[in-house]
């Protein structure tokens, strides 16, 4: 494989979670995808359907069962406030988790030929919590993908959440896991409602970072600076993890943050200079459709050094 050429992670049946007109996680997110990578030096691959087994890493049987059983024949099921099963929702979930898994496979088993991967997924996860779908999410796709590689016999995993929301949902899966450390950085006060500094795990290897509203990219970049970066190079993880969520950009409906596509450009450029090695993002929040496109393009063209 060519230096710099970052491997994408799709599948079809990712249009197959259809939600309700109006709703912001929409498949016409997958085109403004397309578009941003467009151009961009990527190998292609499919997502091979997540086992129940990989679920269980993070979500308890009775869960994934309710989720199954909640699945409609036609129109939408609701799980919460704004998550909604279509007919092919649990195959687009489980399909997400797969994706994550295999990209995590790809560059654990791809020397240094092979070691950075995006996965656009959808629907998101980094909202699933335990036993509970809220977000948009159904299943935890990068904290499942984590534990995967734990089980593959790594000992040091790192995940950075940059969407706009908390990821409460990882935070929650891997409260008690002392071999992943996760960072979230995140606009607060905002939904989910988590997300304090106070929330530092069963283990102390949690850390959040929150950011006030129209704070912008230059406040992003003294707090990945002081805070993030530093302890993600201390803790020279075997593997990053990016929960890459868009929706801190300044068209976003859903926040403000006011980051702009050059932001993530540099923030990814930073993460990839710190973690050295194996780095696996997974599309998570990101709703302006514009906006979707640039920081795709942005953030999948530094994974590959450009």
């Amino acid at each position: 494989m060519e230096a710099g050429v970052v491997l994408v992670f799709q599948d079809a049946a990712f249009d197959g979670h259809v939600t309700p007109p109006g709703h912001p996680e929409q498949v016409a997110r997958l085109e403004a995808v397309a578009a941003g990578l467009a151009g961009l030096g990527v190998e292609r691959r499919g997502c091979p359907v997540g086992t129940d087994a990989d679920v269980l890493r993070c979500h308890p049987a009775g869960y994934l069962a309710r989720v199954r059983a909640a699945l409609p024949a036609s129109g939408w099921a609701q799980l919460d406030g704004d998550t909604f099963l279509s007919p092919g929702s649990v195959e687009a979930a489980l399909r997400a988790v797969g994706g994550a898994c295999a990209a995590v496979d790809a560059v654990m088993d791809g020397g240094q030929s092979i070691n950075r991967a995006f996965v656009a997924c959808r629907p998101p996860g980094h909202h699933a919590e335990t036993g509970t779908a809220m977000g948009f999410c159904i299943f935890g796709t990068v904290a499942i993908a984590a534990k995967h590689a734990l089980a593959r016999g790594l000992e040091r995993v790192a995940i950075v959440d940059f969407d706009v929301h908390h990821g409460n949902g990882t935070q929650d899966l891997l409260w008690d896991e002392p071999n992943i450390r996760f960072f979230s950085s995140h606009q607060m006060p905002l939904y989910p409602g988590t997300g304090a500094v106070t929330e530092v795990g069963a283990h102390g290897q949690i850390a959040n970072v929150p950011l006030r509203a129209g704070s912008g990219g230059a406040a992003m970049r003294a707090a990945y600076a002081a805070q993030v970066l530093p302890a993600l190079q201390a803790y020279s993880a075997q593997l990053l993890l990016i929960s890459a969520g868009f929706d801190a950009h300044e068209d976003d409906p859903l926040a403000g943050l006011n980051w702009q596509a050059d932001d993530y450009r540099w923030l990814t450029q930073q993460l990839c200079d710190v973690a050295g090695g194996r780095v696996v993002s997974c599309l998570e929040g990101g709703y302006d459709l514009a906006a979707l496109q640039d920081c795709v393009a942005a953030h999948v063209g530094a994974l590959g050094g450009t």
